[in-house]
């Protein structure tokens, strides 16, 4: 199956349109994709140079290699594992961890890559979630020296594909609550259980697998996938981020050798710091999003005309997008300050999940307001609103549900934690 944009269509029925035809009937093409800058608030103006350059190239490559073709991929369910390879050669992929022989990356330039990224498509902004913002951020911070030569250049520059196994079919949640286990045998561990909605974990690579041991602790195993018991099995049926493959994993007696156990998981506690990091790189793939649909929504309004006159000079019209305006303009505001706070070190789990909470819910909303701006068109995949409409709902979910957001937020609020 094939996708064509109303641009292309309209180029070439112009072109053919014969005398005497009503051409009024004609649908223009329109130009949705352009970058307009969008901050309101001159929050970007004062970025460092270093932090610019990362953007810089994220949007390059966001316009010149992912707008073009992801569509496609997006419709038809596969995985383009060639630009996660490229992700890494343009050194995007490392959400903000060092690795020996590459530039120094802050907090606040990994954010800025992640929201461009995801201003271009959801599935490709979670491979650097996955990839380095999980799988990545193990090794560094709990994978011993030995773990850190052998593995993270490799992750961070797209050689090696890598996966971060921590959901359970029946615990997402309530991940601590996981019941895979790690039991002791000669010279290593036995794995055994299933995980759930995995990425990476079915494309050949390395997988981060957590799993309980005999001390009732939860701990990290670096597992090949082509481990013997590893079964990784593509999730079909997907409604978002359909072009990046999670799988449904299932460890039979898988052996980990000792060399393979990462020293700094201790316990689920050490699974929570790569989580909190996480989560606000989430915030920040909501303001990519929510982004893409208002320039969409704004582009869209000016070329689109009804009535004999363009959207955009209605005043119902310029409403809905003032009001589109002020809600990204919240979102750039939170992520840009928690990511201050957390270049400081003072970010606190709370805070984190205040950020996603805000970010995804105004992004939803953001998204569908723009869907209904374009009326019918706002369904078809060539025009931008529906797929970021579509992968929004997944980015709600991951690392931690709405709920669960608001249940981090309330523990903070009243001291009380409401979990259980």
């Amino acid at each position: 199956m094939t996708t064509t944009s109303p641009a292309s269509a309209a180029t070439e029925n112009s072109s053919t349109i014969p005398a005497g035809f009503p051409a009024g009937t004609v649908e223009p093409g329109y130009l949705l994709t352009e970058a307009l800058g969008t901050d309101p608030a001159a929050l970007f103006t004062g970025i460092s140079d270093e932090d610019r350059a990362y953007w810089d190239r994220a949007r390059g490559f966001v316009q010149d290699e992912v707008l073009p073709v992801i569509d496609g991929y997006w419709e038809r369910a596969e995985y383009p594992v060639h630009l996660l390879r490229r992700l890494g050669e343009l050194d995007l992929l490392r959400d903000g961890i060092d690795v020996e022989g590459h530039d120094p990356m802050s907090s606040m330039a990994a954010g800025l890559v992640t929201m461009e990224i995801s201003r271009g498509d959801g599935s490709v902004a979670t491979m650097i979630a996955v990839q380095g913002g999980l799988a990545l951020r193990s090794v560094a911070e709990c994978g011993s020296e030995e773990q850190k030569r052998r593995w993270l250049a490799p992750i961070a520059e797209g050689t090696e594909y890598a996966a971060f196994a921590l959901t359970e079919p029946t615990h997402g949640s309530d991940s601590v609550g996981l019941e895979s286990t790690a039991t002791p045998t000669d010279g290593g561990v036995l794995l055994n259980g299933e995980k759930k909605w995995i990425g990476n974990g079915s494309i050949g690579g390395l997988s981060v697998v957590w799993a309980r041991g005999e001390d009732g602790q939860v701990h990290g195993y670096l597992v090949p996938q082509d481990s013997p018991g590893y079964t990784g099995t593509t999730i079909e049926g997907k409604l978002a981020l359909r072009a990046i493959w999670q799988a449904h994993i299932r460890l039979e007696n898988v052996f980990v050798p000792e060399e393979n156990i990462l020293p700094g998981a201790r316990n689920f506690k050490d699974t929570a710091r790569v989580l909190l990091a996480t989560r606000l790189s989430v915030a920040w793939s909501a303001v990519g999003h929510a982004t893409a649909c208002y320039e969409t929504a704004v582009q869209y309004a000016k070329q689109r005309k009804q009535f004999g006159r363009p959207l955009a000079s209605s005043q119902i019209v310029q409403e809905r997008l003032a009001r589109m305006l002020s809600e990204l303009s919240t979102m750039q505001l939170m992520v840009v300050q928690m990511t201050r706070l957390d270049e400081a070190g003072t970010l606190t789990a709370e805070q984190a999940a205040l950020a996603k909470y805000t970010c995804t819910r105004l992004a939803r909303g953001i998204a569908s307001n723009a869907r209904d701006l374009l009326g019918g068109n706002g369904i078809l995949l060539a025009n931008r609103v529906a797929r970021h409409l579509a992968d929004i709902e997944a980015i709600h979910t991951y690392e931690g549900t709405e709920t669960m957001q608001a249940l981090i937020i309330g523990r903070g609020i009243t001291g009380t934690s409401a979990f259980a």
